[in-house]
């Protein structure tokens, strides 16, 4: 793979937090969102404002809630995080277009972008399975 491969494949497989808030304002029923980090939920209390969480560790159980014919935009923690992209993984294997949300809630938070709080008590053991 020579250098542009690897830009234009990089470039396929992810969305910046810019593109996506821009594009959603274009048309907000092409995409939907998904937290897949994994963790207490006392740490993932703050979330991407819409997004719907499904931690990696419940994703296969939970494939009945993701939709086929929208593109699924996947989030982790931060750019080294791979969560998402082991998620990626295997929703493209099961036929869903997939993309990965660049620097995760971290590069969300740093821009300021609309989060949602969902301050609970968490009775989880802490099994972050990342």
């Amino acid at each position: 793979m020579n250098t542009l491969d690897y830009f234009n494949a990089r470039l396929q497989a992810t969305i910046s937090p810019m593109d996506y808030l821009k594009s959603i304002k274009i048309n907000p029923e092409k995409y939907f969102l998904i937290d897949v980090r994994n963790g207490p939920n006392n740490l993932r209390n703050i979330t991407i404002k819409g997004a719907k969480v499904i931690p990696e560790q419940e994703l296969q159980n939970r494939l009945n809630e993701i939709p086929k014919d929208k593109e699924i935009i996947v989030y982790c923690w931060d750019v080294w995080c791979n969560t998402a992209s082991k998620v990626a993984k295997f929703l493209l294997e099961r036929d869903y277009t997939v993309k990965e949300l660049t620097g995760g809630i971290a590069a969300w938070k740093e821009m300021n972008f609309p989060v949602s709080d969902s301050t609970q008590k968490d009775s989880t053991p802490n099994n972050c399975g990342c």
